[in-house]
């Protein structure tokens, strides 16, 4: 979430989203309220662990709409940015410290994906190349205040 409430989604981030809400009201509050009626069936409440786990999964479920719903009213959409600055849904090219160039998306925090080469806007890497262009050397400070040199290599 931004300074002013909002959360930056990129178009394809607020699909997903927009598809795990309708899943969940679908599909997974359909499985549970199953489970449910299967769990009453068995009888007795109080010592029934299948009525537990339902009713446990339930609230997750509830809670995840709630949060997702939250969520979608106050994205705000990233649109496509043709400038040749490094911003949030652009697609870039660092080389770190002098070792191999590697490819990264910028995105907003909720879509934040390391292992998907997918970085955040607010991770040290993300706010450091922020507004900067191709051809650019910037650094920035990890947290065990090392400094770490990146060179932006290309931006699309």
């Amino acid at each position: 979430m931004d300074n002013n409430g909002k959360y930056k989604l990129t178009p394809s981030g607020l699909k997903q989203l927009e598809e795990e809400l309708q899943r969940l009201k679908t599909d997974d509050r359909e499985r549970n309220l199953e489970a449910l009626k299967e769990a009453r069936s068995q009888g007795d409440l109080s010592e029934n662990a299948d009525y537990d786990a339902a009713r446990e999964d339930q609230a997750r479920i509830e809670k995840r709409i709630k949060e997702l719903e939250n969520i979608l009213k106050n994205a705000e959409l990233i649109e496509d940015d043709k400038s040749n600055k490094v911003t949030i849904g652009k697609t870039v090219v660092l080389e770190i410290e002098g070792l191999d160039p590697e490819t990264y998306r910028i995105v907003g925090t909720l879509e934040a994906d390391p292992l998907n080469a997918k970085i955040s806007n607010e991770s040290p890497v993300g706010k450091a190349v922020i507004g900067h262009k191709k051809g650019d050397v910037v650094a920035y400070k990890t947290e065990a205040n090392r400094e770490i040199k990146v060179k932006i290599v290309d931006v699309k």
